[in-house]
């Protein structure tokens, strides 16, 4: 598909279903990536976002990641279960990870200015697999925290 020729939301979700494998549908004029338990993403600030994407870079480990304002979506696979105590601390160094039934928003476009006021860091890769939520959290752990 060539991105020049999508004009509508649901072009835009289409293209994200058949070029990347992602569950992208169409929701309040919006495409939307249902939390499911295929995809899940986690949100970091951006100063320790760009510390994990170096790590994960420097051990060939790709991950789709959205840019926002002050955070920073890495697109991933829920490999198992995280286990609550870690889900709080990350909480408590303002990491979040939405829960199975939740959404994030895909932007409309592959270039930096779009609706949605997001962009794609690193874009998803055609027939490319999403790495594991462990490996991004480990990373995000090993970093240390951006206002030490």
């Amino acid at each position: 598909m060539n991105v020049e020729k999508l004009r509508t939301v649901d072009d835009w979700a289409a293209y994200y279903r058949h070029e990347f494998g992602l569950p992208a549908t169409e929701r309040g004029g919006f495409v939307m990536l249902p939390i499911t338990s295929r995809a899940s993403v986690i949100h970091l600030p951006t100063q320790r976002a760009r510390a994990v994407r170096d790590l994960l870079d420097s051990h060939e480990i790709r991950v789709p990641m959205l840019a926002r304002q002050i955070r920073w979506s890495f697109l991933t696979y829920p490999d198992r279960r995280t286990d609550p105590e870690v889900v709080e601390m990350l909480q408590r160094i303002d990491i979040d990870i939405p829960g199975i039934g939740s959404a994030v928003m895909l932007p409309t476009g592959m270039g930096r200015w779009n609706r949605e006021g997001c962009n794609w860091v690193v874009p998803p890769e055609r027939d490319g697999l999403l790495p594991p939520l462990s490996s991004v959290i480990n990373a995000a752990l090993l970093v240390g925290d951006d206002r030490e």
